[in-house]
């Protein structure tokens, strides 16, 4: 069976809340320099013939990583077999962590004061899977990613000036939702009353970075 379909069937086998695996290969003592090196990305640890590989769903090489990477294997033909040495859970998710991302927009904007108006807040992804289709779905908000983080940012104006309505970043996390893409929502910055003089709204620094 080549290695991309070794993977789906021990992925379906693994927990739902899994959080990173760790993965024996083994090819023939022939191939083994050669898949090391195919799999360069996701520094394999070998010891002979065997390659050991850590994937983890919250950031570093991925379950998508993996698959690209067992492809290449597939499409050099290199046969194997692939092992799951041992997978971690998730601890409980916490109710903030569980809720649709919805819901903790509406619980977040409930805790602000009335007078508000313009807000920095981010969407912390589960999976590095949901990454590209996550910006794609949130596209309105014009999200930025902080660093390697599995993180989309986003500004919102409830009146005037930069970001998004606060109407529009509660549909397009309900569309996060609709799609069964999870993630953590923080509301990191909030203005109350601002008043643009001149400008577009204000402007936040964070980490000598214009937001």
């Amino acid at each position: 069976m080549r290695f991309v379909w070794q993977w789906i069937t021990l992925e379906r086998e693994l927990p739902p809340n899994w959080s990173d695996v760790r993965l024996v290969l083994k090819v023939r003592e022939q191939d083994a320099d050669r898949a090391a090196a195919l799999l360069g990305g996701a520094n394999p640890l070998r010891s002979g013939n065997s390659l050991r590989l850590f994937v983890s769903r919250t950031g570093g090489f991925g379950p998508e990583a993996l698959r690209r990477a067992l492809l290449r294997l597939d499409r050099q033909g290199i046969a194997g077999t692939l092992e799951l040495a041992g997978v971690t859970e998730a601890e409980a998710a916490t109710a903030a962590v569980a809720a649709t991302l919805v819901a903790q927009w509406d619980a977040g904007l409930a805790t602000l004061p009335s007078d508000w108006s313009d807000m920095l807040a981010e969407v912390v992804l589960r999976s590095s899977d949901h990454l590209e289709r996550a910006a794609l779905l949130t596209a309105p908000m014009n999200p930025t990613r902080p660093g390697k983080r599995l993180a989309l940012q986003f500004r919102v104006a409830r009146c005037f000036g930069y970001g998004v309505s606060a109407e529009m970043a509660r549909r397009c996390l309900e569309r996060l939702d609709e799609e069964g893409i999870g993630g953590e929502l923080t509301i990191l910055r909030v203005l109350c009353d601002t008043d643009a003089v001149a400008t577009q709204g204000p402007v936040w620094r964070v980490g000598r970075r214009a937001v």
